[in-house]
């Protein structure tokens, strides 16, 4: 199930993560659609991945839209001709108070990370299921769908939401041959690395804070393994098995 010559479509890709994350399967010879809401980083992304003579297109895109996201696959397949893997990356954060959220708030951050994904993957697969090996689809969660902090709730409810949508999407298109995975990131740097603490790093068991390039590997083995399917890949160097007692 190699990635070369495999159709990929990452959304929330201009930036970050999913950047990360078409760049390196451009690098690996697939031809990959970014699509973002974001137009101006968008065509950079797709621009930097050209000058490496990556195959990228871009496709501006608002997740939230069934209209969007039911154009987005029609212009990949019509470009590309398959629909292969889906990266459903694209969110938003939601941290405040709760007495200070509003139902606006609320209903937005659910429709950009939750919705998306469930509309993302009904319309990719109508397209997979064309294929003779089927297709994949990873959803980018977090380990805040298995803990928090305090003034999280909206975004907490909405990656545990596509951990719970993984494995119910992993059952449901089974006969079709398509894989369904989630991984959840814990820390992921998406700024300036070089300005991190040691004591950032030294807090995780891999002594590093991650990279954008460590989610993107972790969806590479996802898309390239299809006896892997239903599971939620935690990669966060180890923080979420350590103890820690308040002091």
């Amino acid at each position: 199930m190699s990635v070369f010559n495999k159709t990929v479509i990452v959304t929330g890709a201009a930036n970050g993560i999913g950047r990360g994350v078409a760049t390196l399967y451009a690098q690996k010879g697939a031809k990959v659609v970014l699509a973002d809401i974001d137009e101006k980083a968008g065509n950079t992304a797709v621009k930097a991945i050209q000058e490496q003579n990556g195959k990228a297109c871009f496709i501006q895109t608002d997740v939230r839209s069934e209209t969007d996201i039911r154009t987005l696959m029609a212009t990949a397949k019509a470009q590309y001709g398959t629909i292969d893997i889906l990266i459903n990356n694209a969110g938003k954060g939601l941290f405040k108070p709760l007495n200070e959220v509003t139902l606006e708030e609320w209903e937005d951050v659910i429709h950009t990370n939750l919705r998306s994904v469930f509309l993302g993957s009904r319309e990719a697969a109508k397209y997979m299921r064309e294929n003779d090996q089927g297709g994949a689809i990873v959803n980018i969660a977090s380990t805040r769908a298995i803990m928090s902090e305090p003034h999280s709730e909206g975004y907490a409810a909405t990656k545990a939401g596509i951990v719970g949508l993984t494995h119910a999407l992993a059952a449901s298109l089974s006969e079709d041959r398509i894989t369904v995975n989630a991984i959840s990131p814990g820390w992921i740097e998406t700024g300036d690395y070089s300005k991190l603490l040691p004591s950032d790093h030294e807090q995780h068991f891999s002594k590093r804070v991650g990279k954008p390039e460590d989610i993107a590997r972790a969806c590479l083995y996802l898309t390239d393994n299809d006896f892997v399917t239903g599971i939620n890949l935690v990669v966060d160097g180890g923080m979420t098995r350590k103890m820690i007692y308040e002091e």
